[in-house]
């Protein structure tokens, strides 16, 4: 722990203070095992590839795509109070009009206003104070984390064409139906003293019918809460949120499409995730609800729809992607099948079955674009878990979707980025935080709201 200048900053380390302990680790080597590092012997996986599945010919070919991503921040308020700490946190979603895309494709020079115009986009973001300063006086951190995100989510709303729903309907919602959104949400007293759990609460709250102490906010089943600390930046809880709240955008965008023109626009458009379908955390519970809600909207959609993925742009199953495209053991066009063998190597597990059963509410792939580009999607199953003890579904046939999400990725291929999708680098455009004068912004933002304005 550094000790405090008096300037009120911290006392740095010495430049070369790295250098002993460089020296200690290179003298003293171990091996270690990376379970991708060596694909010399690649014979195993070649009964896992197959080719590109093709669409349903008797479904249109998807018109547009809109992708769904976010970032969160936080920052020490001011010099010499660190512990004061200000999260900020936005979702953004972009339309993509795919004909319009590929109308570009065909001419010599592109028309940088016609790709503008191919693109739209739009926001939601949030604040809060994620550390050293409470929503009032008398209540602990968590407590205050309870109270703030029950206000956040009455208050921002997702407004696009349509869709006006603050993000506690859209929690309603996801714990419904497409048709009928719940009246109640479960809920664990957060009382440490009460162990009552699953108690069905309404949109106004009440209090906690065991322990008579708590009051329980709907919000609360989301369980951010738990992962808040009181000496720390709480980012990750911060971070959660944010997952939490990219999933209610999707339930939002979705659902207006399903409800409006299940029939046309609906079965013509792609949601991307940026990110695989999955939650982790505190608010995992929240995986079943997406993946029965999704699938009861595709069982209620005439033909093929809703085409739901999530693209993973790091961790292990993208290392490994990126070793089998690199080592030439996936050609382009083709997919593989990534079943308990592959998961068992990749996750270096005895017990892959286990993998995903709780967090993840579609299946992982692997693919090589046409282009050469490599691409981990995750795809909802058609019913059922997509990842269970059993060894889950590992696909494609219970996957009806997948071929024209493949289509849609072959097809917005972005030079901007490795790997790159265009949707989701639009997403991302909108949705990430600049640094140094944008983050500047945000500190004085953040100040003039905790009332520490120079």
């Amino acid at each position: 722990m550094p000790y405090e200048t008096n300037a009120g900053t911290f006392e740095k380390a010495s430049r070369l203070g790295h250098s002993e302990a460089a020296l200690r680790a290179m003298a003293d080597k171990r091996d270690f095992y990376v379970p991708f590092d060596d694909l010399t012997d690649a014979s195993w996986l070649a009964d896992r590839i197959i080719g590109r599945p093709q669409a349903d010919p008797r479904t249109p070919r998807l018109e547009s795509a809109i992708a769904i991503d976010g970032s969160h921040v936080t920052h020490s308020i001011r010099d010499g109070m660190p512990s004061v700490v200000y999260g900020f946190a936005q979702a953004a979603a972009a339309y993509v009009d795919l004909n319009a895309m590929e109308q570009q494709r065909k001419v010599h020079f592109t028309d940088p206003a016609a790709i503008a115009d191919a693109v739209n986009s739009s926001l939601i973001s949030l604040d809060l104070p994620v550390a050293g300063a409470y929503s009032r006086a008398g209540v602990d951190i968590q407590t205050s984390w309870r109270e703030l995100i029950d206000g956040i989510f009455r208050d921002k709303r997702v407004e696009v064409n349509g869709l006006n729903e603050t993000l506690m309907q859209l929690l309603f919602r996801l714990h419904g139906t497409p048709d009928i959104a719940a009246t109640l949400l479960p809920v664990n007293c957060p009382n440490p003293d009460c162990n009552a759990a699953d108690i069905p609460v309404p949109d106004a709250g009440l209090d906690c019918p065991v322990c008579w102490v708590t009051h329980l906010y709907p919000s609360d089943t989301m369980r951010l809460h738990e992962s808040v600390v009181e000496d720390g930046p709480n980012a990750t809880a911060l971070g959660r949120m944010r997952s939490v709240v990219e999933l209610l955008v999707l339930v939002g965008l979705t659902t207006l499409l399903w409800k409006q023109s299940r029939n046309t626009h609906l079965q013509a458009t792609l949601f991307i995730m940026d990110g695989p379908l999955a939650m982790y955390g505190e608010p995992a519970k929240l995986r079943a609800r997406a993946q029965t809600y999704f699938q009861a909207m595709s069982a209620t959609t005439p033909g093929v729809g809703p085409y739901i993925c999530g693209i993973e742009k790091s961790g292990a199953m993208v290392d490994f992607a990126k070793q089998v495209a690199a080592h030439d053991i996936l050609a382009p066009g083709q997919l593989l099948i990534c079943d308990t063998e592959i998961l068992k190597r990749v996750t270096n597990t005895n017990d892959p079955a286990q993998y995903g059963k709780e967090t993840y509410w579609g299946r992982k792939f692997i693919y090589r674009c046409t282009d050469g580009r490599v691409i981990v999607p995750t795809v909802m199953a058609d019913s059922g878990d997509a990842y269970s003890t059993g060894g889950g579904q590992p696909g494609p046939d219970n996957y009806e979707t997948l071929g024209a999400i493949l289509d849609v990725i072959d097809r917005t291929g972005s030079s901007m980025y490795r790997n790159g999708v265009i949707p989701v680098a639009a997403a991302h455009g909108r949705a990430a935080f600049p640094i140094g004068v944008g983050t500047d912004v945000l500190k004085l933002v953040a100040e003039k709201k905790l009332g520490f304005s120079r």
